[in-house]
């Protein structure tokens, strides 16, 4: 896997991530009581994102 992929990978999770922090602040400024589940859900949706990128990256390199 060249480096040019490896940055690609890494450019489609930061963008992942990038929506993911637009949407829960967007979210938290409408309904500031809900920003426990909101963050939690968030969190999960991050660690999905970098999961994908470790498993392109590292695992996938072949």
């Amino acid at each position: 896997m060249s480096a040019i992929e490896v940055g690609l990978a890494a450019g489609g999770a930061a963008i992942g991530i990038g929506a993911v922090g637009a949407g829960a602040s967007q979210a938290v400024g409408r309904n500031p009581g809900a920003m426990g589940i909101i963050l939690g859900a968030s969190l999960i949706f991050v660690g999905i994102a970098e999961g994908t990128f470790i498993l392109v990256a590292f695992v996938l390199k072949g």
